[in-house]
């Protein structure tokens, strides 16, 4: 199984995200994912840098490849502005760029004023953006009225040499099965053999499943689940509040009903090798290829440390 380090921007600054980056290459890594967010889930997390300027400076100080996790490309951006802002990435990487793609949470989407659409009506803008995309990367002029977007005589110049690959995210099973429908990968944060098989079966095959959990490491477990609950409360709200709660303090008011223990198992908190090596397992029992970690909270040098010793040696 790859192994590698998701870069969370909504707890790091720029400066953390590359110093973070190069020690993951340091240690071992063999990939990066970035999530792309507007907002923080909370505001102890505290930050939340533009995905696209932090991927062309990862580009220059990083040889790792780069997955978005992941870009809404229906509401707060245009498809075709994401379709040239990939397009970039992918040169400025050397084609190491992959962009993972999801229908988004009204946190990030929202900023505009523009209605919030349910699931059902956002996989459609989802595939619409795709399709759009992926025409814009062929090198023509594009000109494209949908149901949901309209596109007139666009063309993007800057493109790399090989076709970007479009992984996209599902947690379900409509949003799993478009994944296996357009979508050169698949991408998740679960466990769930169950979807992994539903996206080979449904016409994903062998293509890539990709998979991100959260660490807090610390001296101790304890140490580690309270800056878990500090930084991440928001990672124990359940079902599909992540994607309509509009704001930071909306979250931190969910986050209320969330106890440090629903949180710790969410996590792998302090610093015992072997709890990492049985969630990674976990994963690789549920077909997943590839899987990221990210640290929460100060002590990434001694996750990376661990890593290096005792994960990816």
């Amino acid at each position: 199984m790859r192994i590698g380090y998701f870069l969370s921007s909504e707890e790091l600054t720029p400066a953390e995200i590359i110093e973070q980056a190069k020690g993951a290459e340091r240690a071992g890594f063999s990939a990066l994912w970035i999530s792309d967010h507007y907002h923080p889930w909370v505001d102890a997390q505290g930050q939340s840098s533009f995905v696209w300027s932090m991927i062309g400076a990862l580009s220059q100080a990083t040889s790792l490849p780069i997955t978005t996790a992941v870009t809404c490309p229906t509401v707060r951006i245009h498809p075709a502005v994401i379709a040239q802002a990939a397009a970039t990435s992918a040169v400025l990487t050397g084609g190491r760029f992959r962009l993972g793609v999801g229908t988004g949470e009204a946190l990030n989407e929202h900023i505009f004023g523009d209605a919030w659409p349910e699931a059902d009506v956002r996989l459609e803008m989802l595939e619409e953006a795709v399709a759009i995309m992926r025409e814009l990367w062929k090198g023509g002029v594009v000109s494209h009225r949908g149901k949901h977007y309209t596109v007139e005589n666009a063309r993007i110049y800057t493109l790399p040499e090989q076709p970007i690959e479009v992984l996209v995210s599902g947690f379900g099973p409509k949003a799993v099965d478009l994944a296996a429908r357009i979508g050169d990968g698949y991408v998740s944060t679960m466990p769930d053999g169950d979807l992994v098989a539903r996206f080979r079966e449904h016409g994903g095959g062998a293509k890539v499943a990709q998979a991100g959990f959260k660490a807090a490491f610390a001296d101790t477990e304890e140490e580690g689940a309270r800056i878990a609950y500090e930084k991440w409360p928001n990672a124990g709200v359940p079902g599909e509040l992540s994607q309509v709660l509009p704001s930071p303090k909306h979250f931190e008011q969910a986050s209320e009903l969330v106890t440090q223990d629903m949180v710790k198992k969410a996590f792998v908190c302090g610093n015992d090798p072997r709890a990492h090596l049985e969630m990674i397992d976990t994963y690789a029992k549920a077909g997943f290829d590839e899987v990221y970690v990210a640290n929460t909270g100060p002590h990434w040098q001694g996750l990376f440390d661990l890593y290096a010793k005792h994960v990816l040696s």
